[in-house]
C-alpha cells in the first residue's frame, strides 16, 4: 500500500517573474563549464516506458570536455556531436523574430523505444495458462515458474507485484545457489546498497532475504515467510556436526596402523577410519592392491601436503577440521574429489563457505568452488558478489567471472540456477546502461543458458533491443526474428524498426499491417505503424493507439511536438498534460518545459525541470548535452527568488491545492538550500508515492534515512522503508523502538498507519485512534497534522462515530487539508445527506479541477446521469482508475446489455489487466454461461493475487460448473 499523503495550510504568496533578458540569449551566452561525459542513469522500467525526449538519433556521449569559452553557445554544444541536418530550429513564436533553440525535438525524428519486456498479444490467456501450470506442478519445481511470472508481469510496471513474484520464487527455491540469487535480487530491488552503514549481509529479519538462510540446502515452503534466527542458522549451516558415517562420534582410542609418507614426513592414521571415507580408499587399503599389504604408503605425489593429510586424518576420526586453515582445507577438498570422499567433500564445502566474508574472499575462493564442484562454497562466493551489485558491475575481476568467454561453461556447475543467475545479472546491467559490452556478454550467456521457450524468447528479444540501441542492425534483426519464431509477436516490432532505419519504410509498414490483421487491435501496434505512415494516416494511427491504450506516452508527445511546430504551443501543453496528469515521467516533463520556455513562462518551465530532477537527478537535456541542474541555474536568473519562508508558504499553498508537481518543485528548491534536511526528503517521498513514482519515492526515503540527525528519526524512516517493501511487523518494531527513544509525531503515525493496514476489530480500532491522538499531541506542522486528522476521521467512520469523524475532517479543512472534503462528504452520505455530500465533493473539484479521484468519488453522490458524466471525466483525466469502467459495466449488466458490459471491461483490461476487473469480467462470463472464459479470467486474476478470496470462491464454483458440463 502506498502511503496516503495530502495536506496543507496557510495562504501562499504569489511570486511573479520580473523582466529580464530572454532565456535564449542567456543560454546562448552562458559559459558551459563542465564535461558532459556522465550518462543518464536510466532505470529499466523507466527506460522502457519512455526515454528522453530526443529518442531518435541521440548523439553518443562524448568523452570530450567542453572547455570554458565565452563564445560557446547551445548551438555549438549540440553541433559538437550532432549532424547539422538532424537539428531543427524551433519556429518563430508570435511577434518575436527570435529562434528558441536548436535541437528541439522534431516530429519526423521522433520515435518510441522498443521495450525490453516480454509483451504478449493475449496477456490474460498467457498468465492464466501460467497459473494452471504453477498450480499443477510439484512445489519444489515452482521456482523458475515464478521467475517466468516475473518476466511476464514486468510490462505492468507494478513493483510490489514483481516483488511478490520474487518472494514466491525464493520460497520455492531448493538449492543454495538459487536461494542466493533470488535473495540477492530481492535485496537489490530494495536498493539497500544506498543505505549508509548497511552491509550486504545485514538481515531484515525474514528467511526470504536472510543471507545465512540462503545457504541452507533443501525446501521448506512453510519456513520461507517466517522470521529468521540468524545465530541458530549460523550454528546449523556453517559448522559440521561431529558424527561418523554411522552417526556415532569416535571417542575410543584406536590403533594407528597405517602411515602415509609425504615429503619424508609420516602421518599415522587408523586404517579403518581412512577406508571409511570412500569406496576407492577402502579398496586401496583392504582390496587386492599392493597398498593393502603395506604399513607405510607413499602419498608424495597425490597432491596433498603433510598438513592436508593431517586434516584428513583428523576428519576421519572426528568429522571435524579443528583449526585447519582454509588453504589446508582446500587441499583436503581436492583430495576428497580425487578419492570420491563425498562426506569429507561436503565437510570441506561447509567449512570453506564459512570463511567467505568479503569481496576479496569471494574472488579468491570462487574458482576453487567452481573447479572442485563445491556448490556451497560457490553459493557463498556468489552471494557476496551479487550483494555488491550494482557497484560490482564496475569491478573487472567480478565481471571477468561472469562475462569471460568461458564463464558460462565454468559456471555450468550451478545447474538449473545458471539461467536465474544470468537473468538477474543482465537486468541489473540493463538498468545501469543498455549499450555496454557487459550487458551484451551477459545476455549472450543468458541465451546459452536458456532451456525453456520463454527463456529463449527473453534472451533473444533483449539481445535484439541492446543491439538495436548499439546500431548493430543486422545482428539485432536476427535476434528479433528468433524471438518472433519462438512465439513473441512483439519482437516483430523490432524487425520493423530495423527495416525502417535501413530505409525500408514500406516493408516495416507491411509487417505492422499483418500484425494488426492477424491479432486485432492492440495499442502498441498502431503506435508502431504510425512511424511508417505519413500525414493524416499517421495521426489516425496515433489516435487509435491512444484510444486502445491511453498509457502509451509517444502519441501524446508526438501530437504535442507537431502542434508546437505549427506555433500552437498552448495546445501542445494541453496535449502533453493529458498524460502527465496520470503518468509522470521525466521525458514528458522535459517536453512541457520546452513548451513553457517557448512561451517565456520561465516559472512554469523551472517548476517542470525541478520536478523532473526529483524523478531522475542525473537527467540531461539538449540531446543529453546539458545537465538539468545547469538549466535550473539559468532559469533561476529569470524568475523571482524565494526566501526559505517563502518556500514554506509556497509548499503549503501547492499542497493544499493538490498541485503535486508544484510541491515537488518547491521541495527541490528547498533541498538545494538545505540538502541534508531529512524532513524535506521524507515529504518528497510522500509526494512521489502519491504520484505513483515508487522507485523515486524509495530513493528519497533512503536519503531521508541517511541524513537523519537522530536515532529515533532514522528508525522511523527505516520503518517506512520496511512497510513499503512488505515487512509490516518489522516496520512496527522500528516504530516502537523510535517511540521508546522519543515520542514523536512520525513514530506514532507510522505505528498507527501500519496497524490500520488490516481489518480492525473494535479493540484494535480504539488502539489506532489513541495512537493518532498521541501523534497529534506531538510537535509537527499542518501538512502532517492534516493527514493525521484525515486518517483519524476515516477510523471514526469505520467505527460508526460519524460526529467525531466530521469534527476531524472540519479541523483538517481549517488547516487547509483539502482532501478532507472527501471524508466529510462520506460522513454526510452516511447520514443520508446526499446533497451535502455532493456539494462537499464539488468544493474539492473547484480547488483541484484535474483530480480524477474527486470526480470518481462525487459520482457516488449524484444522480445516475450526473454520475455517468463524472465518471467519464474521471476516465479522461486518469484512464488507469478502474472504478469507472467497473461501474459502467455493472450498469450495462443491470440493463441486460451483457455484451456491452463485457466490452466496457475489455477496454481497460487490454491496457490494465487489473485484478478487480478480471474478477468482475469472470463473474459476467459465468452469469452468461460461458464457464470456459470465466475460468480463464479467474486464473489470470489469481496469477496476479493467488490469495484473493472472492476470486478463489468464484474459481471453485466455476470449475464445479465446468466439470458438471463435461459430465
Amino acid at each position: 500500500m502506498s502511503i496516503s499523503v495530502d495536506e496543507d495550510l496557510f495562504d501562499s504568496r504569489t511570486c511573479t517573474s520580473y523582466p529580464k533578458s530572454k532565456l535564449v540569449n542567456l543560454i546562448k551566452h552562458h559559459v558551459y563549464h563542465t564535461s558532459n561525459t556522465m550518462m543518464v542513469g536510466l532505470k529499466l522500467k523507466d527506460r522502457c516506458k519512455t526515454t528522453q525526449v530526443h529518442a531518435l538519433n541521440n548523439p553518443s556521449d562524448s568523452n570530450t570536455t567542453v572547455k570554458s569559452n565565452p563564445l560557446l553557445t547551445i548551438n555549438s554544444i549540440l553541433s559538437n556531436t550532432c549532424d547539422q541536418e538532424q537539428l531543427v530550429k524551433f519556429p518563430t513564436l508570435g511577434d518575436s523574430s527570435e529562434i528558441l533553440f536548436d535541437g528541439f525535438p522534431r516530429s519526423d525524428l521522433f520515435e518510441p523505444p522498443i521495450e525490453f519486456f516480454l509483451k504478449n498479444v493475449d496477456f490474460v490467456a498467457t498468465i492464466a495458462e501460467l497459473y494452471r501450470r504453477i498450480e499443477s506442478s510439484f512445489e519444489s519445481s515452482k521456482c523458475l515458474m515464478f521467475v517466468e511470472q516475473y518476466a511476464l508481469l514486468c510490462s505492468l510496471g507494478d513493483s510490489k507485484l514483481l516483488r511478490r513474484c520474487l518472494q514466491s520464487a525464493r520460497q520455492h527455491a531448493v538449492d543454495p545457489i538459487s536461494k542466493v540469487v533470488v535473495s540477492a535480487w530481492l535485496r537489490y530491488e530494495r536498493r539497500e546498497d544506498e543505505l549508509v552503514g548497511v552491509s550486504g549481509f545485514d538481515c531484515v529479519g525474514r528467511v526470504l532475504e536472510c543471507p545465512k538462510a540462503a545457504l541452507v540446502d533443501g525446501y521448506d515452503p512453510n519456513l520461507a515467510f517466517d522470521h529468521c534466527k540468524c545465530d541458530e542458522l549460523c550454528d546449523g549451516m556453517l559448522s559440521f556436526h561431529c558424527t561418523t558415517s554411522n552417526g556415532e562420534c569416535s571417542t575410543s582410542e584406536e590403533v594407528e596402523n597405517v602411515c602415509f609418507c609425504i615429503d619424508n614426513e609420516d602421518i599415522c592414521c587408523v586404517r579403518d577410519r581412512i577406508a571409511s571415507l570412500s569406496t576407492p580408499l577402502r579398496v586401496m587399503l583392504y582390496g587386492k592392491f599392493a597398498e593393502s599389504k603395506k604399513d607405510k604408503i607413499d602419498f608424495s605425489h597425490i597432491g596433498i601436503s603433510a598438513e592436508g593429510m593431517l586434516a584428513v586424518e583428523l576428519f576421519s576420526r572426528t568429522r571435524r577440521f579443528g583449526s585447519s586453515s582454509p588453504k589446508v582445507v582446500l587441499e583436503v577438498l581436492a583430495f576428497a574429489n580425487r578419492f570420491c570422499c563425498e562426506e569429507m567433500k561436503s565437510g570441506c564445502d561447509v567449512y570453506l563457505a564459512s570463511f567467505v566474508c568479503s569481496l576479496e574472499d569471494a574472488l579468491l575462493l570462487i574458482d576453487y568452488g567452481i573447479e572442485e564442484g563445491a556448490k556451497l562454497l560457490l553459493a557463498s562466493c556468489l552471494q557476496v558478489l551479487l550483494r555488491e551489485l550494482p557497484s560490482a558491475l564496475n569491478n573487472p575481476r567480478v565481471m571477468g567471472i561472469f562475462c569471460s568467454s568461458e564463464a558460462r561453461e565454468r559456471l555450468a556447475v550451478v545447474g538449473n540456477a545458471s539461467f536465474l543467475l544470468y537473468y538477474f545479472l543482465s537486468q541489473v546491467a540493463i538498468e545501469e546502461k543498455t549499450t555496454s559490452d557487459v550487458i551484451l556478454m551477459l545476455l549472450q550467456n543468458l541465451r546459452e543458458c536458456a532451456v525453456e521457450r520463454w527463456q529463449k524468447v527473453l534472451a533473444f528479444h533483449q539481445l535484439g533491443c541492446v543491439l538495436l540501441e548499439r546500431n548493430e542492425y543486422k545482428d539485432a534483426e536476427c535476434y528479433f526474428d528468433a524471438a518472433a519464431e519462438n512465439g513473441h509477436v512483439y519482437s516483430l516490432a523490432g524487425v520493423a524498426r530495423i527495416k525502417y532505419k535501413q530505409g525500408q519504410r514500406f516493408s516495416a509498414f507491411e509487417i505492422l499491417n499483418r500484425l494488426i490483421s492477424d491479432y486485432g487491435s492492440i495499442g502498441w501496434m498502431y503506435q508502431e505503424r504510425s512511424l511508417y505512415s505519413v500525414g493524416r494516416k499517421k495521426m489516425l494511427d496515433l489516435n487509435e493507439a491512444s484510444k486502445l491504450d491511453p498509457t502509451l506516452s509517444f502519441p501524446y508527445k508526438y501530437r504535442a511536438v507537431a502542434m508546437a511546430e505549427e506555433n500552437e504551443v498552448e495546445d501542445a501543453i494541453l496535449e502533453i498534460n493529458k498524460i502527465i496528469r496520470f503518468k509522470l515521467s521525466p521525458d514528458c516533463l522535459e517536453l512541457r518545459a520546452w513548451f513553457y520556455m517557448a512561451l517565456k513562462d520561465y516559472d512554469a518551465a523551472l517548476r517542470d525541470i525541478r520536478a523532473l530532477l526529483t524523478l531522475e537527478p542525473d537527467y540531461k537535456l539538449f540531446h543529453r548535452k546539458m545537465r538539468g541542474d545547469h538549466l535550473v541555474d539559468l532559469l533561476n536568473q529569470l524568475v523571482q527568488q524565494w526566501s526559505p519562508a517563502d518556500c514554506w508558504l509556497q509548499l503549503y499553498d501547492r499542497w493544499s491545492s493538490i498541485d503535486d508537481i508544484g510541491s515537488l518543485a518547491v521541495i527541490h528548491q528547498m533541498l538545494l538550500n538545505d540538502p541534508g534536511k531529512s524532513l524535506l526528503l521524507f515529504r518528497q517521498s510522500l509526494l512521489l508515492l502519491r504520484l505513483n513514482c515508487q522507485k523515486a519515492a524509495m530513493r528519497s526515503l533512503r536519503l531521508a534515512r541517511n541524513h537523519s540527525s537522530s536515532e529515533y528519526e532514522r528508525l522511523v524512516y527505516e520503518g517506512w522503508i520496511l512497510y513499503d517493501t512488505g515487512h509490516r511487523e518489522e516496520a512496527l518494531s522500528k516504530a516502537e523502538k523510535s517511540i521508546s527513544l522519543q515520542r514523536s509525531f512520525e513514530a506514532f503515525f507510522l505505528k498507527a498507519y501500519t496497524l490500520a493496514d488490516s481489518t480492525l476489530d473494535p479493540d484494535a480500532s480504539s488502539y489506532v485512534i489513541q495512537l493518532l491522538k498521541d501523534a497529534l499531541g506531538c510537535p509537527s506542522d499542518g501538512l502532517r497534522k492534516g493527514q493525521a486528522l484525515n486518517n483519524l476521521g476515516s477510523i471514526y467512520v469505520d467505527c460508526g462515530k460519524l460526529d467525531l469523524a466530521a469534527d476531524c475532517y472540519i479541523n483538517a479543512l481549517d488547516i487547509k487539508h483539502t482532501r478532507a472534503h472527501q471524508g466529510l462528504a462520506r460522513v454526510y452520505y452516511l447520514k443520508n445527506e446526499k446533497k451535502a455530500a455532493f456539494e462537499e465533493m464539488t468544493k474539492l473539484i473547484d480547488k483541484a479541477p484535474n483530480n480524477a479521484s474527486a470526480y470518481e468519488k462525487r459520482s457516488e453522490y449524484g444522480e445516475r446521469e450526473m454520475a455517468s458524466n463524472d465518471l467519464s471525466t474521471a476516465t479522461q483525466l486518469d484512464p488507469l482508475r478502474t472504478y469507472p469502467y467497473r461501474y459502467r459495466a455493472a450498469v450495462l449488466m443491470d440493463d441486460q446489455k451483457e455484451s456491452e458490459a463485457v466490452d466496457e471491461l475489455n477496454k481497460a483490461i487490454s491496457f490494465k489487466p487489473d485484478l478487480q476487473m478480471l474478477h468482475l469480467r469472470s463473474a459476467f462470463h459465468e452469469s452468461m454461461g460461458d464457464v470456459v472464459t470465466a475460468l480463464i479470467d479467474c486464473e489470470a486474476a489469481l496469477c496476479l493475487d493467488p490469495n484473493h478470496k472472492d476470486t478463489l470462491d468464484l474459481y471453485s464454483r466455476t470449475r464445479g460448473e465446468a466439470n458438471h458440463q463435461q459430465k
